[in-house]
């Protein structure tokens, strides 16, 4: 006895993903049609390459009605992407309460970036109550979960003492392993507590990684903290100076 195919079966959502780097254009029209053919993974892609305008015109208001089809199938990672554009006001108003629980059901599906964009809220208590603890755990969890940024949030609240007894020791091992997954903010906070120990030649590297990864934003941040430290960053901080102004031109 045969039984027909699922949807997702038939269609080849990584070769689709493939597609994109060699042909947009084309790989549009087929994510376009297998997503019309109800497939979640493609009405996803849809949604993000709606956003960033790769082989189809950007279009954020229809990229936010897709990740809502498929959050509504019950894509953890469309729900997420729907809490971005509520958050940042992507294709819509902003509404940082809804984006709060699109949010919490990626987080309670176990996405790691679910849990990452949660914490943050509850951080900053933007759509939510403002919970330290809470947003520990999401960063806690997220961290386990391999996720690189949260690695290094969850480090600085164990090297502050936020909602948790300080554990500098741990923090710097969290730092370590967000610094060699290539988050450019766990590369900093790695570098500044190896200088405060006194290590200048690995702290070094680590300063100068992130200076070479960050973006603008986070870099004009580190130079403030830059300034702010010792003599013996000074020196950095006019590399990361440099780096500012060479982008900003």
């Amino acid at each position: 006895m045969s039984y027909p195919l699922r949807r997702e079966e038939v269609v080849d959502v990584a070769g689709l993903q493939a597609m994109l780097e060699a042909s947009p254009g084309k790989a549009a029209q087929a994510i376009l049609a297998a997503a019309g053919q109800g497939v979640v993974e493609a009405q996803l892609l849809l949604g993000q390459i709606l956003l960033d305008g790769r082989g189809i015109e950007a279009d954020a208001g229809v990229a936010r009605r897709w990740f809502g089809i498929a959050a509504k199938a019950g894509s953890a990672m469309a729900h997420n992407m729907l809490g971005r554009c509520l958050e940042h006001g992507w294709g819509g108003s902003v509404d940082l309460a809804q984006a709060a629980i699109h949010y919490a059901r990626a987080a309670d599906a176990g996405l790691d970036w679910g849990l990452y964009n949660l914490g943050n809220l509850l951080a900053t208590g933007r759509g939510v109550a403002a919970n330290q603890a809470q947003a520990l755990m999401c960063y806690e969890k997220a961290a386990q979960l391999g996720h690189a940024k949260s690695m290094n949030l969850y480090g600085r609240y164990l090297e502050q003492g936020i909602a948790t007894a300080p554990r500098p020791v741990r923090a710097v091992r969290w730092y370590r392993r967000s610094a060699e997954a290539g988050d450019f903010r766990g590369m900093f906070s790695l570098g500044l507590v190896l200088a405060e120990r006194g290590q200048m030649a690995e702290a070094g590297h680590w300063l100068e990684q992130a200076r070479v990864e960050g973006n603008l934003n986070f870099l004009r941040s580190a130079l403030a903290t830059l300034q702010g430290a010792g003599p013996e960053l000074m020196a950095f901080a006019a590399r990361y100076a440099e780096e500012i102004e060479r982008r900003g031109a």
